[in-house]
């Protein structure tokens, strides 16, 4: 491992572990809104559903921060993205003019989803809690 690869890794860590811990705290102060955009696709226990997405987003998030459990917050958030992609950014199902934003959407969160499952086949990295 080069000199800045523990710096890199670490950076890399930070910066999608801020972006589901940052999203995981906005949707405490709107579960409301939360919650009604979940049942607006259908989905059963709507609250239920917002409560669990706000645990995983935060502790997994924090988890990537600081480089503890990993491989196992990746795992989870990877597979998160993607789930919640096909189900509320589906732009193939879209009205056109809605279509191009949702496959914006779409794309960047299996952009975020492939940088999670880089962390999740890698593991922690340098400056981390977990020893890998």
């Amino acid at each position: 491992m080069t000199l800045a690869q523990p710096l890199l890794f670490a950076l890399g860590r930070t910066i999608l572990g801020a972006f589901f811990l940052l999203a995981g705290v906005n949707k405490i102060g709107g579960f409301a809104g939360t919650a009604g955009y979940i049942a607006s696709q259908g989905l059963p226990m709507p609250e239920v559903l917002a409560a669990a997405t706000i645990a995983l987003e935060v502790l997994a998030g924090i988890a990537l921060i600081l480089g503890f459990k990993t491989r196992i917050a990746a795992f989870l958030l990877a597979g998160f993205t993607i789930l919640a992609s096909v189900l509320f950014h589906a732009y193939w199902a879209m009205p056109a003019d809605q279509a191009y934003v949702q496959q914006l959407m779409f794309m960047k969160n299996m952009a975020i989803a492939g940088g999670l499952i880089f962390i999740w086949a890698a593991g922690a990295g340098g400056l981390a809690i977990d020893e890998e």
